[in-house]
């Protein structure tokens, strides 16, 4: 039996709220995605002398939550709790997590609480994927969403400057920061939980991982996962690499907090934010594959450029062109199932994605941490490099498909339970 049919045209009014409060949430998470690409590995280095596996841990923390998102969605669905509230639920935890690490300051707590808290703000991208499947017009998803997208980028890229500097002046204060990382948090949660959402459409199976049966069923889908998974691992190896890159005396830089977040989060970030809203309107209208492809391209480049540089030439180029890719990659990750999936099973569909990434993304730091202690980094970027052009090529024959189905198409797609 076929289920209910979800209008494929919002109530504008729901579009509007929704907007407006999307915009308030992406200034809290401008500042927290500071804390998962930055300062939380930046402190465990430089405050806690963390080793190679704690760093790793530190590192993966958003990416445990992606791997959970298959059983978070379930539990969403048994509920019977409207998504935006489950997020916003979520986000509440992610801030008592950073309270308990500001008031007990040592190394298994930090770790714990990075892990937990960052676990929390991801395990939340596929219920806010419905959110925006749901309150989002399709013809103009890509522009909204990449709207708050640029809010992030420009929040992060200041409070990177401003954090940054205030950092090395007073390194032995990270705890300050921990609670401003917890008042954003409750920011967020406040903004979730008036977002308007319904409840995920309840499943017959109470099995957690039941979502993944998509990857059976659905071949463009796998497809695209295979690739994903290939390119994703590569990116996420040199994420955290680039705060050891720079922070590390090993590899002859030692730069300064303020330095380190100058290059990472305000470069990077400033050229997000001039490019989202391009990649916003090629995403509403570009073939996806070539789109990915373009995209991966991109990423390739940056991380050469950034991981074969000695000199802040080459590490400047380095990081521009990879905040040019990930403000595609931004649109791409966050929206591209929207493209493929059923209307009602959009968020069955991301738990999917965010799973597999959370696989990578806990795996890959792990793998780069103790890899670099046998091989130099520039060859770890060439690794990676390796492996994103190979997700490339294995795109290219998907490229007919990748104008998606049509939402007509999709909802008789919709398997039965």
């Amino acid at each position: 039996m076929s289920a209910p049919v979800i209008s494929l045209e919002p109530d504008p009014g729901r579009t509007a709220l929704t907007y407006r409060l999307e915009k308030w949430r992406a200034a809290s998470s401008g500042v927290l995605e500071t804390a998962g690409t930055i300062f939380l590995l930046l402190i465990a280095v430089r405050c806690f002398q963390a080793g190679a596996t704690a760093k790793a841990l530190v590192a993966s923390g958003g990416s445990v939550g992606l791997l959970l998102t298959p059983a978070v969605v379930a539990l969403v669905q048994q509920l019977g709790w409207p998504t935006a509230r489950a997020a916003a639920v979520l986000a509440a935890g992610g801030s008592a997590c950073f309270l308990v690490m500001a008031a007990v300051p040592s190394l298994p707590v930090f770790v714990l609480g990075s892990v937990l808290s960052m676990a929390g703000a991801s395990a939340a991208v596929p219920l806010m994927t419905q959110v925006y499947q749901e309150n989002y017009p399709a013809a103009r998803r890509g522009h909204f969403f990449s709207r708050t997208v640029m809010i992030r980028i420009g929040v992060a890229a200041l409070f990177s400057e401003m954090a940054g500097q205030a950092f090395s002046r007073h390194l032995d204060q990270f705890r300050l920061l921990l609670l401003v990382f917890a008042a954003a948090f409750a920011a967020a949660a406040f903004s979730l939980a008036r977002c308007p959402s319904r409840p995920l459409q309840r499943a017959g199976s109470l099995n957690p991982v039941r979502s993944l049966r998509y990857v059976r069923s659905d071949r463009v889908f796998r497809q695209t996962l295979i690739c994903w998974m290939l390119m994703g691992f590569a990116n996420l190896m040199m994420l955290p690499m680039r705060v050891e890159y720079l922070a590390n005396p090993r590899y002859g830089l030692a730069l300064s907090p303020g330095e380190i977040a100058f290059l990472i989060g305000v470069v990077p970030n400033s050229a997000r934010l001039l490019l989202s809203p391009v990649w916003g309107w090629l995403f509403d209208r570009m073939n996806f594959f070539v789109l990915r492809v373009t995209l991966n391209v991109g990423f390739a480049l940056g991380i050469l450029a950034f991981f074969t540089s000695d000199n802040v030439t080459g590490l400047v180029m380095g990081a521009i062109i990879h905040g040019i890719a990930n403000a595609g990659g931004d649109v791409a990750w966050g929206l591209w199932v929207t493209k493929f999936a059923p209307p009602n099973r959009v968020a069955d569909y991301m738990s999917v994605h965010t799973f597999f990434t959370g696989v990578r993304g806990v795996a890959a730091p792990i793998v780069a941490f103790h890899l670099v202690t046998r091989i130099s980094m520039s060859s770890l970027g060439f690794i990676a490099g390796g492996l994103i052009v190979l997700a490339s090529l294995l795109l290219l024959p998907e490229i007919p498909h990748g104008r998606g189905r049509s939402p007509a198409a999709a909802l008789t797609e919709d398997i039965a339970e």
